[in-house]
């Protein structure tokens, strides 16, 4: 006889719980019960789930460090959508990247040390403000170049191989005495 990867528990066992109907609505309450589980950690999830391959352990309830471990793999049903639910608007997103270029940047002085950290600084904020904004299936690339005002002039180009249709881009500048700052974003749509 194998082994199942959900049998009774010792507690069932010993008391003689040796019916196979009994056997059979033990092992149905710990499907449910995993599905359950399954069920509330995608609940957020806007994929819909295929099929979920049992976890090969036999505690379906003790989920703790190796919470990913203890659950089966989840495999997503494909979707075949080809177009966003929500198309990137570009005139919002750029107002929210103005706003935080401006208010970061307002009283800063040009300093190479400290402008290699607030360019991360800024990278972040910027990234998890556009990804408020709730686009799904956008994957963001931002670029925050600073630039010492020297009498210089400078041309910053880009290149990619993107969906007219679906990607695009912003930008947005905060100019001071002694710099400027400008800010890419770039909206990728991925199918």
């Amino acid at each position: 006889m194998t082994q199942l990867p959900w049998s009774l528990p010792p507690a069932l066992r010993a008391s003689g719980a040796r019916d196979q109907s009994e056997e059979r609505a033990w092992l149905s309450y710990q499907f449910l019960t995993y599905a359950q589980i399954l069920r509330d950690r995608l609940r957020d999830s806007i994929h819909d789930v295929l099929y979920v391959e049992p976890p090969f352990d036999e505690s379906i309830a003790d989920i703790g460090k190796d919470q990913w471990k203890a659950l089966g793999k989840v495999k997503y049903a494909n979707t075949y959508r080809m177009a966003p639910y929500r198309k990137f608007q570009a005139q919002t997103v750029q107002k929210k990247v103005q706003q935080i270029l401006t208010d970061k940047l307002e009283k800063v002085k040009y300093d190479e040390e400290t402008f290699s950290s607030l360019s991360l600084e800024l990278a972040d904020r910027i990234l998890v403000a556009v990804k408020e904004f709730g686009f799904s299936r956008y994957k963001f690339i931002i670029k925050i170049i600073l630039i010492q005002k020297t009498g210089q002039s400078i041309n910053v180009s880009s290149r990619w191989i993107w969906d007219v249709a679906w990607d695009t881009w912003l930008e947005a500048k905060h100019e001071a005495e002694s710099y400027i700052a400008l800010a890419l974003v770039y909206a990728l749509y991925c199918e």
